[in-house]
């Protein structure tokens, strides 16, 4: 085989591989895989980054997978081109406090899609002793309630949430926020890392 044809093999198996990849994702190939993962070992599985308030990376038997969490929305800490917002860094560190070096249980919603544009997982997480992790971030103060999208738990969501802003915990007593008819939360006060690191340490 000379150096051209080498080439056009090449350029043939790239293009197979991208054709399968795109099958795959419309298809559901790569969801079933996980769902079959998940069936076979519904048990826990060990988070191996948190990437913010409402986002984690977990090992799911060799592979890591970006899990987005059903029904809750945390401030903004790595979004591109926008700031940091008040109580980001106080919610991503209260996740990683509540969850600490504890396995989680993952469970999806029946109502919910599987995955989020991005490709991240969707589901419930649950601790060992069996905590849902959004309604401890709701009812605390660190993040609101998304409701945009259809889920079982969305009338305790709600409630969970309305219960804080009427204590005025965590970011509802301290980032002046509202939320879009999206159901999205905007806290209006920019970020401070001292001042919310401060209130997480005092455990609002």
């Amino acid at each position: 085989m000379n150096r051209r044809q080498k080439r056009l093999f090449s350029l043939i198996v790239a293009v197979v591989a991208i054709g399968l990849s795109f099958a795959g994702q419309q298809l559901g190939w790569f969801d079933q895989s996980v769902q079959k993962i998940e069936q076979q070992n519904p048990g826990l599985y060990s988070v191996v980054r948190f990437s913010d308030g409402d986002t984690i990376t977990v090992n799911m038997n060799g592979t890591q997978e970006s899990v987005r969490m059903i029904g809750v929305d945390t401030p903004e800490t790595h979004k591109p081109n926008a700031p940091v917002q008040c109580y980001g860094p106080a919610a991503s560190a209260y996740t990683k406090n509540l969850i600490g070096t504890q396995k989680v249980r993952l469970e999806a919603d029946p109502t919910n899609q599987n995955r989020d544009r991005y490709g991240r997982l969707l589901r419930y997480i649950y601790l060992p002793d069996g905590r849902l992790v959004q309604e401890e971030l709701i009812k605390n103060g660190y993040g609101f309630a998304y409701t945009l999208f259809p889920f079982t738990k969305k009338d305790d969501f709600v409630k969970l949430q309305d219960l804080a802003r009427s204590e005025n915990k965590g970011l509802w007593s301290n980032c002046n926020p509202h939320q879009e008819e999206s159901g999205r939360g905007r806290p209006k006060i920019p970020a401070k890392v001292p001042r919310a690191s401060a209130c997480w340490l005092q455990g609002f």
